[in-house]
């Protein structure tokens, strides 16, 4: 009897066994196989559904979801609000803007990625130094890239700025103009379009893309990867909650990989420059 009794809660116990065993690789394949929603805007997006479909990918055990968003702050909402995880398409300035207006739902930098170089571009002017004295410059509307604008152009030598000129700056912070330029806010999206209306027009990249201008070669000036332009660096971000997660940390190091800059490269024309820094380097 105590044998069939021990027979019995041996089974018993097996089972049980199988029971957690199953539901342990169960659980485990789940979290493996863990959807992650990148949320994108424009060539990030072609960017992140070519990332999603490579082997590279696949090798890292991630699965992704690409979203398409294309408003900024939609997207930087969505991404503190929890409905994506990871976002990928703002420069470090522009997220810090975000977080400066938004106290109450952070986000937080994963990695860098990018710099894509802000161009001055000109139909009038080759060189910045032949742009004359009252030229009307047309710049992004935008805090961040309004910022970004004013910093090229100081860069560039045609605008001193407050030493004390912040990510939200604007035309107000100039401290010197000696050229007495004028400045013309516009969508920056519509930058290739009224380039023959101005003397000179800031454009971003991508935008500059879309019509079918190269900042390598098209620009008159355009931001270099050095120290001024550290902020202006691409970054993958989360919700400040996420700073730490693991799996959304390897989508940094995925965007690094070989093959995926490789196909980055051909398909923008080197107007990408890869940046592989750590965020201590954007501070």
């Amino acid at each position: 009897m105590k044998k069939s009794v021990w027979w019995v809660l041996g089974i018993v116990v097996i089972l049980v066994g199988a029971i957690v065993g199953v539901h342990q690789v169960s659980q485990s394949a789940k979290a493996k196989t863990t959807t992650i929603t990148v949320g994108s805007m424009g060539s990030d997006y072609d960017i992140w559904k070519h990332i999603a479909k490579s082997k590279d990918a696949k090798d890292a055990g991630l699965k992704i979801k690409v979203q398409q968003v294309t408003d900024g702050v939609q997207l930087n909402n969505g991404t503190a609000q929890g409905n994506i995880d990871v976002n990928a398409f703002q420069s470090y300035s522009y997220y810090e803007a975000y977080n400066k207006q938004h106290p109450k739902q952070k986000l937080a930098a994963l990695g860098t990625t990018y710099l894509e170089p802000l161009g001055i571009y000109s139909k009038k002017y080759k060189k910045v130094s032949d742009i004359p004295a009252g030229a009307t410059i047309a710049i992004a509307n935008n805090p961040a890239n309004t910022a970004r604008g004013l910093l090229l152009l100081q860069s560039a030598g045609l605008i001193k700025l407050k030493a004390n000129f912040s990510a939200l700056g604007n035309v107000s912070d100039i401290k010197s103009n000696p050229k007495q330029l004028k400045f013309k806010e516009i969508d920056d999206t519509t930058g290739p379009r009224v380039l023959k209306d101005v003397d000179a027009v800031l454009i971003s990249n991508t935008v500059a893309l879309e019509g079918h201008l190269h900042v390598l070669t098209d620009s008159i000036f355009h931001e270099k990867v050095n120290q001024s332009t550290r902020e202006n660096i691409n970054i993958l971000a989360t919700d400040k909650a996420n700073k730490n997660n693991a799996k959304y940390k390897k989508l940094v190091k995925l965007y690094h990989q070989k093959d995926i800059q490789r196909y980055i490269k051909s398909k923008y024309y080197g107007t990408k420059i890869e940046v592989q820094k750590p965020l201590s380097y954007l501070k």
